[in-house]
């Protein structure tokens, strides 16, 4: 239960971050002028961040199986 738990959280931290980064990124260097924001924020919410979590969640999962005894 507890690796689960350290996995959602993973995985909401990294559609965030994921969700941030691009919007930035595609804000930055899109060649579309009349709707840049939209572009930005729809790729970020419904692209990136969603790969982003997933991607997350996998990495939490795997850390949150660690015990101390498993070294470091």
């Amino acid at each position: 239960m507890r690796r689960l738990g350290i996995a959602v959280l993973f995985a909401i931290a990294g559609y965030l971050v994921a969700a941030a980064a691009s919007y930035l990124l595609v804000d930055l260097f899109s060649s579309k002028v009349h709707d840049r924001s939209v572009e930005a924020a729809m790729t970020s919410a419904l692209v990136f961040g969603p790969l982003g979590a997933v991607a997350a969640f996998v990495a939490g999962f795997i850390r949150g199986g660690r015990n101390a005894s498993q070294g470091k």
